[in-house]
């Protein structure tokens, strides 16, 4: 039963007649996780938590850096170095401190997220990265716990609801394989539109509230697909594929392994075994490297290595004959996936001196300049 109090907190859901006492009694005795206190998780977590969802988990191991503050709701400047977990609670405690949150701090894996998402009567993913969220796709699908799942690419946001025991389709259903790792850019590389995080975070949250009560009609069966330069929306109807691999006829994936989510940001080295990538402690036997920077030019405004040369990786075609041709070369970016696909044009054009800085400037301001800006 509602308490007084909170009848008068939910009391304009209460007025919804689709909603009425009974559906938000119904908000009070579900439990609901939430993976990654990120741009989705962010929006998801401050909607839920206002519904009234009465049992709230947040997981998340991150902690915040000031470029998520650009989309990260949840967090603020202060907060900057912390655990996201904790920044999360705090604030969503502060808005409403009438419910139950469950802090899960570790990182969601093969061996635990089935036991995890059993707890749950749903489970939203914000996560940004594709091993994980293939990991919790078929976690949900094992653990038999519907899923509401959201993405974000640039300016392109998607959302549905996965419910294979019900009938409906999974995420395999649409890509039933993993990309390749240098495949697909992430938000480091491409960019993501902040305001649509909230976007498409609150689509998710409403799904997770009609799924609930039991109201509207839902997203499951269909991909609502948003395109926020033109302000346009699109819904597409998913059909669960019969051939899918894991909740298909004939399935090939018929448990939570963690091989099945193996994946880095290196691409496989050419077939002759020639070097591509060396780590900051292998720096040392390379007598004087010259560095060339193929980040983007507001990037190195932020933090650069000393004396490098500076050509963007998408300018390297054009600029890379001014590069030298004996001596090593040592290539880097950010983390490490924009130089191994400059290392291996440069190769691939006869320069064979160059050979990638794994971890980028981030492992070099950690190990060689911690006072150096990183983002």
């Amino acid at each position: 039963m509602l308490t007084p109090e909170e009848l008068i907190r939910y009391s304009r859901h209460i007025r919804l007649d689709a909603v009425g006492q009974s559906g938000q009694e119904t908000l009070k005795q579900a439990r609901v996780l939430v993976i990654g206190m990120g741009g989705l998780g962010s929006p998801v977590a401050f909607y839920l938590a206002a519904a009234g969802v009465g049992t709230l988990g947040l997981a998340d191991f991150d902690t915040i850096e000031t470029h998520n503050l650009q989309r990260q709701i949840l967090h603020t400047d202060a907060g900057v170095g912390t655990a996201k977990l904790v920044s999360a609670l705090e604030r969503l405690t502060a808005l409403n401190p009438t419910i139950h949150y469950t802090p899960h701090p570790e990182a969601i894996h093969a061996d635990n997220a089935i036991a995890l998402f059993e707890q749950y009567d749903l489970v939203i993913d914000g996560t940004d990265n594709f091993p994980t969220r293939y990991l919790v796709n078929d976690a949900a699908f094992f653990s038999g716990t519907p899923l509401v799942y959201g993405s974000i690419f640039q300016f392109e946001g998607q959302v549905s609801l996965f419910d294979a025991h019900n009938g409906g389709p999974c995420y395999r259903c649409l890509f039933p394989t993993m990309p390749a790792p240098d495949a697909v850019p992430n938000c480091e590389q491409a960019g993501v539109f902040g305001a649509l995080c909230g976007v498409v975070g609150s689509y998710q949250a409403m799904e997770a509230i009609k799924y609930i009560t039991g109201i509207g009609q839902s997203l499951k069966n269909r991909l609502l697909v948003i395109d926020s330069l033109r302000a346009q929306q699109r819904t597409l109807a998913l059909k669960k594929d019969p051939d899918c691999p894991l909740c298909g006829r004939q399935p090939s994936i018929t448990c939570v392994a963690a091989d099945n989510y193996s994946f880095n940001c290196q691409t496989e080295h050419p077939a002759n075994d020639t070097l591509m990538e060396i780590t900051i402690d292998q720096l040392d036997h390379y007598p004087n490297p010259t560095f060339l920077d193929v980040r983007e030019a507001f990037e190195v405004e932020i933090c650069k290595i000393d004396n490098a040369l500076h050509i963007p990786l998408s300018r390297l075609p054009q600029q890379y004959a001014h590069l030298p041709a004996a001596g090593p070369l040592v290539v880097y970016c950010h983390h490490g996936m924009r130089s191994l696909r400059a290392t291996e044009f440069l190769h691939s054009v006869g320069k064979t001196n160059a050979v990638s800085l794994v971890g980028g400037i981030d492992a070099w301001a950690i190990t060689k300049d911690p006072g150096m800006l990183r983002y």
